[in-house]
């Protein structure tokens, strides 16, 4: 068998086949059983061609080829196997010429073989990775020639958006012998159509002329082209792959529509697609009313037209599939349809990557953003659903381009460019006067991180490699620079507040209102607050439960209170820190991570953990510890076994320090700016007063007159800011949710003493020794609470009387009858003063919290006690220079007891205090 020539290895080669069919066909015919559908493929007939069900075709029987004959094929050359086959090539020679001729035309299955094979030879081994969209190439028409490149994306991560491949496409039965054949030899077999041959023309499966018809006019339906010619090039084509005529139909289109360098030209040849469709369906063409919006309508840019026409014929492919019911070969339709989405989404990233123009688009814009932003505007402004086809476009988009192992290639080069312009589009709309268009990017960066693939988020892991996520500080202005520079920035920047945005004063408070007007307008800034709030968690919140995208979020958190410690400061220098709005908003994002957080999970010590997120100074002040007690302490919990913080643990005490930063600042100020709007205006009328005392006097008058009025300006300025302030500090659901939040805090402080409101709530007693944990906590732990909530009920009563928590009747229960766990007595009084504000002799908005106080069991048995010995030690308190400050607080316990000696048992409880001396 080793002498055989080629020529006669090939002669016996064919008439065992054929011995095969004939044994094959009579055995069929004693048992008169059905043929078997799978059809075994030698080398004459495409390896395509073995998906298609062919009832009527034989098995070949492939055990009857000499299994030990070894042939040696890969000596063979490609010109001895043509001279050996010249019988069967009688027909070929016009074909092939042709073949040679159009090949430089068209692209062929990938468009990474473009201008190797003909449309009609497609390969077994490009047609998976052509389908399925994971194999895209670039063409750059720019001089006429091409240019072409490839990327890969990583097929085995899984899918949302799926492309189906029939399993018959892949799945074939080949001959024994057909592994050995040489590769060049297929190629040639299967551009041969042997019409005359009878040995090979039983294994051809060709198009029948029904459902030729149907394709022309389904492709012609979607592209508005004529598609005889790319159909009539592929008689053996195969009915279950049609991405040959499929890509040649888009190159073509694509070619015209961005080769000319006048607009109106491209228009024009569009225009003209869109009339052939009409003309084929009798009726105008059936796309959602609003799918595009009129700045994508009206745009003169080329790439942006030839995206619509992809997305317009991406989107019709969604109305043939639902007329496909009507028809035969619904199958192999569909598959066509599948092949037609792949393809269209293929020669969008080509656009979109700027493969077919002439000119470099800018970095930081992108094709795609208004294509973004309009789905945005109809989906959640306009609550619309004419654009829901281009949602299901960006996720084939970043299906087909996203590789789960890396971050880049042409998902980088797509979406990089997407987001930053996203992020400039919302810096130059950051403003609730601008109410139509700041919302736009707001809501596309959600719509982008919500998009999943497989168990990724794509975005989210794009959004936080970016150089902008957390830029390197340049100046000592490191606040500023975050919430200037970062990309988070501009979202986290809307702001009421004047000092932030000094239109909201003239949009909003620039006349005189009266007082139902102006609850009006805070009311309406309120609601966009909180909108917009909701909106940045709903982005963060996915960025963080996105495994890897989860820790470069939480650097940001955290970078964001280290560059703004200095907030914390009676004094601090506002030019080179946050602004008050930014801060407000990440500490809701931060307040809505932590709603669903169970305290009893979070670790108490994570603030002195060597990994903690949180930083303390080594000289801050403790509720008991000194600094040289704190040192001492470290470093014998440094010796512990420390275990890795959960992320609820590190979310709780961010949003903790958060609030020390931003809240608490801001409530300061506020009262700083009410008080100074107060002593203007004294000022301004005590002088005007005693106009009569200096009127007389020319150059007193003069002088004295420039004074009221520039303090009666001054007020008017700081009274317009108050009102600003006033819209974004007090707003009952911000202060619910810091309530709601100092309620956990509470419950982690109690638990730290042994006061645990989650164990045995009815038998809690005071605390007698001082643990550790509790000592070496800063001092501010508890004293932000108490200016929290004399803050609120000044201003927002109700936010007190609408809470039902017991943990702050407790917490002021047990603080306030254990002084000795304070090392700070100021901070005691501060407490009992939240009692005293809450008293109905100040007001009635609060006689319900007032009285769960007083009613309390644990404050029956101490409450009165305690406040007695309190009104005894402030005498030895502080130095003598604090007369007026210990007389505000004795006056404090004072109206105090006036409740509690209305309270029969209190009033017992103080009169044997008393006796007993």
């Amino acid at each position: 068998m080793d002498q055989l020539s080629p020529d006669e290895i090939r002669r016996k080669r064919l008439a065992r086949l054929l011995n095969g069919e004939q044994s094959n066909e009579q055995e069929a015919s004693n048992h008169s059983e059905v043929p078997s559908n799978n059809v075994s493929v030698t080398e004459s007939a495409s390896k395509d061609d073995a998906s298609t069900p062919n009832t009527n075709a034989p098995t070949i029987d492939t055990k009857s080829v000499d299994e030990s004959m070894a042939i040696e094929n890969s000596a063979m050359t490609c010109e001895g196997k043509i001279d050996s086959s010249k019988n069967h090539l009688d027909n070929t020679e016009s074909l092939d010429a042709t073949s040679e001729t159009e090949k430089s035309q068209w692209p062929s299955n990938t468009i990474d073989g473009y201008g190797t094979k003909k449309p009609g030879g497609s390969e077994k081994k490009d047609e998976d990775s052509c389908n399925s969209g994971h194999v895209i190439n670039e063409i750059d028409v720019s001089n006429g020639y091409t240019n072409a490149m490839n990327f890969q994306v990583n097929d085995k991560v899984p899918m949302d958006v799926e492309h189906p491949v029939n399993d018959s496409r892949v799945k074939m039965s080949l001959d024994m012998d057909a592994s050995i054949e040489n590769m060049e030899v297929e190629e040639i077999e299967r551009k041969e159509k042997p019409q005359n041959d009878t040995c090979l023309s039983e294994f051809k499966v060709t198009m029948s002329q029904s459902f030729k018809q149907n394709v022309k006019n389904m492709l012609t339906r979607i592209f508005g082209i004529d598609c005889d010619q790319f159909v009539n090039e592929n008689q053996n084509a195969d009915e279950f792959n049609f991405s040959n005529v499929i890509q040649s139909v888009l190159m073509k289109l694509m070619v015209n529509l961005c080769s000319p360098t006048e607009f109106s030209t491209a228009k024009s040849i569009y225009d003209n697609l869109n009339k052939k469709i009409n003309e084929t369906k009798g009726t105008k063409d059936e796309l959602p009313k609003n799918l595009f919006s009129e700045e994508i309508l009206q745009s003169k840019d080329i790439s942006t037209l030839a995206l619509r026409y992809l997305i317009e014929c991406f989107s019709r492919v969604s109305n043939e599939k639902n007329t496909l019911h009507n028809k035969n070969d619904v199958s192999e339709l569909k598959e066509l349809l599948d092949e037609v989405t792949s393809q269209c989404i293929n020669y969008s990233v080509l656009v979109i990557t700027n493969k077919f123009s002439t000119h470099s688009s800018c970095f930081s814009s992108t094709v795609l953003t208004p294509f973004v932003l309009h789905y945005s505007d109809e989906t959640h402004v306009k609550k619309s659903n004419d654009a829901e086809s281009l949602l299901f476009f960006f996720h084939k988009i970043i299906s087909t381009t996203f590789g789960a192992d890396e971050i880049g290639g042409k998902f980088q080069q797509i979406f990089e460019p997407l987001l930053y312009s996203l992020w400039q589009e919302m810096k130059r709309c950051c403003s609730f006067t601008q109410e139509s268009t700041y919302k736009l990017p707001l809501y596309a960066l959600i719509d982008l991180c919500d998009m999943k693939i497989g168990g990724f988020r794509p975005i989210c892991q794009l959004l936080v490699r970016l150089d902008i996520w957390l830029p390197e500080a340049m100046t000592n202005a490191t606040g500023l620079e975050l919430s200037r520079l970062s990309y988070m920035a501009p979202f986290l920047s809307l702001s009421v507040f004047a000092e932030d945005d000094s239109k909201i004063v003239d949009e909003f408070f620039g006349q005189k209102l009266s007082l139902d007007a102006n609850k009006f307008a805070n009311q309406s800034l309120q609601n966009h607050l909180e909108s917009v709030r909701k909106e940045l968690y709903t982005i963060f919140h996915k960025i963080v439960v996105n495994p890897l995208s989860r820790g470069n979020a939480m650097n940001f958190l955290e970078e964001c209170l280290r560059r703004n410690e200095k907030r914390a400061q009676l004094q601090s220098n506002d030019r080179v820190l946050s602004s008050d709005g930014f801060m407000l908003n990440l500490l809701s994002v931060l307040q809505m991570l932590s709603v669903k957080i169970d305290v009893a999970k979070v670790d108490s010590f994570y603030p002195f953990h060597p990994m903690s997120r949180v930083s303390l100074k080594k000289d801050e002040t403790r509720l008991k510890m000194t600094i040289e007690g704190v040192e001492k302490w470290m470093n014998e919990v440094s010796m512990h076994d420390w275990q890795n913080p959960s992320f609820s643990t590190e979310c709780f005490f961010l949003a903790l320090h958060c609030h020390h930063l931003s809240i608490i600042p801001c409530l300061r100020k506020f009262t700083r700016r009410v008080r100074a709007i107060r002593e203007y205006t004294r000022f301004a009328e005590d002088l005007q007063q005693s106009e009569s005392n200096w009127a007389h006097i020319p150059p007193i008058a003069a002088r004295n007159r420039t004074l009221i009025r520039r303090w009666r300006d001054q007020a008017k300025r700081l009274t317009k800011a108050r009102m600003c302030a006033e819209a974004g500090l007090v707003d009952p659901t911000l202060l619910s949710r810091c309530l709601s939040f100092y309620g956990k805090v509470m419950q982690v402080l109690l638990k730290s003493v042994g006061c645990d409101i989650n164990v045995n709530p009815e038998y809690i007693e005071l605390p007698r020794d001082v643990p550790n944990l509790f000592a070496a906590y800063p001092d501010w732990y508890v004293e932000d609470i108490a200016d929290f909530l004399l803050f609120v009920m000044q201003y927002a009563p109700q936010v007190i009387e609408m809470s039902t928590a017991d943990e702050l009747i407790l917490f002021l229960i047990v603080f306030i009858c254990s002084p000795h766990i304070i090392s700070n007595p100021y901070l005691t009084a501060k407490l009992i003063e939240v009692l005293f504000v809450s008293s109905p002799t100040l007001q009635q908005h609060t006689e319900v919290f007032h009285t769960r106080i007083l009613s309390h069991k644990l404050g029956n048995k101490h409450l009165a006690c305690a406040l007695m010995k309190f009104y005894a030690d402030v005498e030895t308190t502080g130095a003598t220079s604090e007369f007026y400050d210990k007389f505000t607080i004795r006056y404090h316990i004072s109206i105090i007891f006036r409740s509690l000696w209305k309270i029969p048992w209190h009033k017992e409880a103080v009169e044997d205090e008393a006796n007993s001396g």
